[in-house]
């Protein structure tokens, strides 16, 4: 199974030889193995927290502080090393924290899942936060077709009608009435990855997606979960040469002296 977190920005089209797709950007990841949850743990199931977004240290709360401490100690990717890295200097200030139920085996805390782990033609499912539309009718809200505009309607047409039972003399629970509408958890499945952009992470899938722009989404689906290790290697050794490179300039300026 692989995941990532991302963020809507907006729908757009995307030209496939002669034929139009529609499609939505989304801004997914880089996104950091916060904590890592096994069976045998206290914690009694298999989930990888991932964490997403950038804020700055002072609103994050003391106990959410210490849990991010415990990556922070890993090198991130350097984004001018690799494409896709995670541009993040000492430590991991994330914005949110979401679970997904998956193998841990081959996961822990400090690795990077970016897009690369997504590929042209893949299945996924994404995961939001519907747009609130406030309080609406049942016409609205379930698709009720209203009363026929006939006689005796007037300003009736667009009412739920009766609501009461026969037998038991209260509303049964459940029924389809008039109430808030949107801004509640709303799943599409089966949607499709038409283009990866590796160097922008970002997403291109078919269709819509839930919730309104800059909202947070989830995205999932079947196929091996591809892991970006830090390259903390490169990183010294581009440490070493800059260092070098200081020391020989210094030395230039004292022969001119």
């Amino acid at each position: 199974m692989k995941f990532i977190i991302g963020k809507k920005l907006e729908m757009t089209q995307v030209w496939q030889g002669e034929k139009v797709t529609p499609v939505t950007r989304v801004q997914a990841g880089p996104c950091p193995v916060v904590q890592v949850k096994t069976a045998a743990s206290k914690d009694g199931y298999g989930a990888v927290q991932l964490g997403y977004g950038q804020r700055k240290e002072k609103n994050i709360k003391r106990p959410q502080l210490g849990h991010l401490k415990k990556i922070s100690n890993f090198q991130p990717v350097r984004m001018d090393i690799r494409p896709g890295g995670f541009p993040i200097s000492k430590n991991y200030n994330l914005r949110y924290l979401r679970e997904f139920r998956c193998n841990t085996d081959n996961l822990k805390a400090g690795d990077v899942i970016d897009v690369n782990t997504f590929e042209i033609g893949d299945s996924v499912k994404v995961t939001g936060t519907s747009k609130g539309k406030g309080f609406q009718g049942s016409v609205k809200r379930h698709g009720f077709h209203g009363h026929n505009t006939t006689h005796g309607t007037k300003d009736q047409v667009r009412t739920s009608g009766s609501i009461g039972a026969g037998g038991i003399q209260h509303v049964l629970k459940g029924m389809r009435m008039p109430g808030r509408m949107g801004n509640a958890k709303a799943t599409v499945s089966n949607l499709k990855i038409v283009q990866v952009d590796q160097e922008n992470n970002i997403l291109y899938i078919s269709g819509a997606v839930p919730g309104a722009r800059n909202s947070l989404v989830l995205i999932s689906g079947e196929g091996e979960l591809k892991i970006v290790q830090p390259v903390v290697e490169e990183i010294k050794q581009e440490a070493k040469a800059t260092e070098t490179t200081t020391e020989a300039k210094a030395e230039v300026v004292e022969e001119k002296k």
